[in-house]
């Protein structure tokens, strides 16, 4: 079981254990693999798996690391912040990306095929593509300074008097961005069900 002990190789296995099981899917269920719409189901999927991994982030940041960051006193900060902030970003900022290109790509292959609830799904889409900007326009590059900061800090270098707004910019933008989730998530769940 040594792959679990890495998340990259869990991650590879769980993949092709869907593989495996897709297979036994189609094989008890009699359903051709040519039957199976297959561009349409793996983009949907790409797209739940990206946005899993975005808004549990979002959801991570909002309701357990801020105040968890706010306990911490100024040297430990200085110890946490530049070792789980930048690799934490980094899942959120490309969960984001991946999902609402995955997002914008199944859309339009919905639409083209004649997809009901498409209004919903764009309803959806929208908030999540003013989500996607958010993280990249507002949330990462303000993260990306207090990262700088804190990492210099630890080297001695007083934090700059911005950095307090720095916080503020990125937490409001990130608190937008959990106020828009419920609805994104309502439309995009919902949108197949409007008919």
């Amino acid at each position: 079981m040594k792959f679990l002990e890495d998340p990259m190789q869990t991650i590879g296995a769980g993949f092709a254990l869907a593989v495996v099981l897709i297979g036994v899917f189609l094989g008890m269920s009699g359903i051709g693999a040519g039957e199976v719409e297959w561009v349409g189901m793996i983009m949907r999927w790409v797209h739940f798996l990206a946005g899993i991994t975005w808004i549990g982030l979002l959801y991570f940041f909002n309701l357990v690391n801020a105040a968890f960051l706010k306990s911490l006193d100024g040297p430990t900060k200085n110890i946490v912040i530049p070792k789980l902030m930048p690799l934490a970003l980094n899942w959120f900022r490309h969960g984001a990306t991946v999902t609402v290109l995955a997002g914008i790509g199944l859309y339009f292959y919905l639409y083209a095929k004649g997809g009901t609830g498409a209004m919903a799904l764009g309803i959806g889409g929208l908030l999540g593509i003013i989500m996607m900007v958010n993280v990249h326009a507002i949330i990462w590059p303000n993260q990306k300074k207090i990262i700088a900061a804190v990492t210099a800090a630890a080297q001695g270098t007083p934090a700059p008097a911005e950095m307090a707004a720095w916080g503020k910019t990125a937490l409001y933008a990130s608190r937008v961005n959990v106020l828009l989730s419920i609805p994104m998530l309502f439309f995009m769940g919902a949108g197949s069900h409007f008919k």
